[in-house]
């Protein structure tokens, strides 16, 4: 019997190990709930909401302070919550804005002002004196006059910038179609905008809206939450509450079909897609969770399916990705990416297949899984920084979540089915019903896009545009040797051009709102010389002096190519549509084009080199307005440059561009000609 009971109990781990099939990988253990620590939590008699995470492992703290406001709708005045928060940060009734820099340098210390929040981070040792500061900023702002007018005048500066960028553009765009103009999240910051904007208007703004009620205060690191309270109260129990405009807004709805919104930007060689529709999706609320599952299987970046069709299957991009995102006035679907001109067609094409896949076919198990475990991941490593406690705390209180969202996260993170992702994609992802904002070259992009909805014109700010005018045909009998002749003759006739001996210009080239020195010299047939210069530091030069050419950037020689060489002798010249026509440039005739609102006749060009380039003569006077070129940018991508030729005016019988405007795509550079002087004796000596 004892024989028997011990060979039993001998067989039975291998009867345990033939029962588990490992042709399947084990059932995933449940998701547990995790604990959060808690931030402590008081609020002060006027209504100001206070959180502490207490961290003392690194002697650090910082203190945010955030408006429980989702924005207002500013309309004319857009620009006046941004431009008061950069004023809070420049003047208080203690000190002016160099002495607080000062101040905070000395520290150690960070402190900043935003639209709806202020925040500093400095050494625990330092912190009360910081932490003080910024009280001051808000309670105490002085708005000095001047530092209105220097903000503004960077705001402006980053408003141009913004409209040289396809990326900014297009989200401004499909912001201002998706939400309107009458919700907070479809204003614009303009010129007008900007300009009317008045101390008046700032200070109208803070007192409104800057409330110890409607504010939200969060302690992060090695500070007690006594430490906290004391510190708090000293600096904001004297803050007096107040009522709070709360504004109402219509619920934003997808459009009852899909269109196209096309920004023309001829200068683009790339075009920026954005597809966007407002859709209703709330912080917190059930579908949150499985929807992040979905939009991260979609386009949740190099694991996405959108990247990996557009850029890993076709070679449209570098990356394609779109995101559902919740809030609690209006979420919304997007999805991005930047693909040369001639494939923007197919890249449209490509989104939409995959918009219709993840909605249609069932996705499996393991695409499930592997995104779950991902996400879980990423939740588990944002618990490893106590900011992050306390924006999950910050979250359920703004959202009104429920107090355990976090905390029960995984579980549901865990119970996120296929057939939940699938319901979700028909649930959020509509192709029928989106905006589909493209910024990019009309002429070569918009043939062919009609097939994905209806076509719409619209300028940078989203307002309605009629599209460009088509090309038409040049008159009959006209050539491409008449066209630059035309434009020969109407900057010098043959006997005026005979005369000139020499000839220099001096102005100013503008460039991201900065003013830098241009000079020009010709001595014509023989020397070129182009300097733009900052001070004594010569940024940009190139010169051509006895048969040599040189070329320096920011004082440093540069290697001097073919094509530069070409371009030298054709600036000697100076009569640049006189030397094509005696130099063997080969000109074919293109058709009549809309530049700057007027017709021009298109020409193109190639040097005996066999550099191609675009030339575009106003119909009316002849003269040149435009030249387009492409060439090698960083990275060896193409870019096209737009040089505009305007604001011509005559000297000693010469028709010379009082304005140059050269747009390189996200840069612009503008040449402001203050003095021509014709024939005033220049030697080779001049030439340095």
């Amino acid at each position: 019997m004892k024989k028997a009971l011990l060979y039993i109990l001998a067989f039975t781990p291998m009867l345990a190990l033939a029962q588990v099939d490992r042709s399947k990988a084990p059932a995933p253990a449940p998701a547990p709930a995790i604990k959060i620590a808690q931030p402590a939590t008081f609020t002060l008699a006027n209504g100001l909401r206070v959180f502490v995470v207490t961290n003392k492992k690194i002697p650090q703290v910082s203190a945010t302070l955030s408006l429980d406001l989702d924005g207002i709708v500013e309309g004319d005045k857009t620009g006046v919550s941004s431009l008061a928060g950069e004023l809070m940060r420049r003047g208080t009734s203690k000190m002016t804005k160099a002495q607080l820099d000062e101040a905070i340098d000395f520290l150690g210390a960070s402190v900043n002002t935003g639209a709806m929040s202020a925040s500093a981070s400095a050494l625990k040792q330092n912190f009360a004196k910081v932490f003080g500061l910024m009280g001051d900023m808000i309670l105490r702002p002085s708005f000095p006059a001047s530092e209105l007018e220097k903000a503004r005048t960077q705001s402006l500066s980053a408003l141009q910038q913004q409209k040289d960028n396809p990326g900014a553009i297009a989200t401004n765009v499909a912001n201002r179609l998706a939400y309107g103009k009458d919700h907070p999240y479809g204003d614009i910051e303009t010129e007008a905008s900007l300009k009317s904007i008045t101390l008046q208007d700032i200070r109208g703004y803070v007192n409104t809206y800057w409330k110890p009620n409607n504010a939200y205060l969060v302690f992060v690191g090695d500070i007690s939450a006594a430490e906290a309270k004391a510190l708090t109260e000293k600096t904001f129990a004297a803050w007096k509450k107040g009522v709070v405009p709360k504004q109402e807004y219509a619920l934003p709805k997808a459009p009852a079909k899909t269109f196209i919104a096309l920004v023309d930007r001829p200068a683009s060689v790339q075009s920026q897609i954005e597809f966007i529709a407002p859709v209703e999706l709330r912080p917190g609320t059930a579908d949150a969770i499985p929807v992040s599952v979905m939009s991260n299987i979609l386009g949740g970046g190099f694991s996405g399916r959108l990247f990996a069709t557009l850029r890993e299957k076709y070679g449209f991009t570098y990356g394609a990705y779109s995101n559902v995102t919740s809030n609690r006035l209006v979420g919304n679907f997007q999805a991005t990416a930047s693909v040369r001109n001639e494939k923007t067609d197919s890249a449209l094409g490509a989104f939409v297949s995959e918009f219709n896949r993840i909605r249609g076919e069932a996705i499996g198990d393991t695409e499930v899984m592997r995104m779950k475990n991902y996400l879980s991941g990423s939740f588990a490593r944002s618990l490893e920084s106590p900011g992050t406690i306390a924006q999950f705390a910050l979250n359920i209180a703004r959202n009104k979540m429920p107090a355990d969202y976090y905390q029960t996260y995984l579980q549901r993170l865990a119970g996120v089915t296929p057939d939940m992702v699938t319901t979700m994609a028909n649930k959020y992802v509509q192709p029928g019903n989106l905006i589909i904002v493209i910024v990019g070259n009309a002429k070569q992009i918009a043939p062919g896009l009609e097939k994905y909805g209806e076509v719409r014109y619209f300028d940078v700010y989203g307002n309605p545009v009629a599209a460009p005018r088509q090309s038409r045909t040049p008159a009959a009998g006209t050539t491409a040797q008449s066209v630059v002749q035309k434009a020969a003759d109407a900057v010098a006739s043959a006997a005026t051009m005979a005369t000139v001996k020499d000839i220099s210009q001096t102005g100013t080239l503008k460039v991201m709102g900065r003013d830098i020195d241009f000079q020009e010299k010709v001595i014509v047939g023989s020397a070129y010389l182009s300097q733009v210069s900052m001070g004594p530091m010569i940024l940009q030069k190139q010169m051509l002096k006895g048969g040599q050419y040189t070329m320096i950037q920011q004082n440093q020689p540069q290697e001097v190519e073919a094509s530069d060489k070409e371009d030298m002798n054709e600036s000697a010249a100076f009569f640049r549509d006189a030397y094509m026509l005696k130099n063997g440039y080969q000109l074919t005739l293109g058709d009549i084009e809309t530049v700057n609102g007027k017709d021009a006749v298109v020409v193109k060009v190639k040097s005996p080199s066999g550099e191609s380039s675009t030339d575009y003569y106003d119909v009316a006077s002849g003269l040149r307005v435009k030249t387009e070129k492409e060439e090698e940018g960083p990275g060896g991508q193409k870019v096209l440059i737009q040089t505009f030729y305007s604001d011509y005016k005559t000297v000693s019988g010469v028709q010379f561009p009082g304005k140059v405007l050269i747009d390189q795509g996200r840069l612009k550079l503008e040449v402001t000609i203050a003095d021509v002087k014709v024939n005033s004796g220049l030697k080779d000596a001049d030439f340095q």
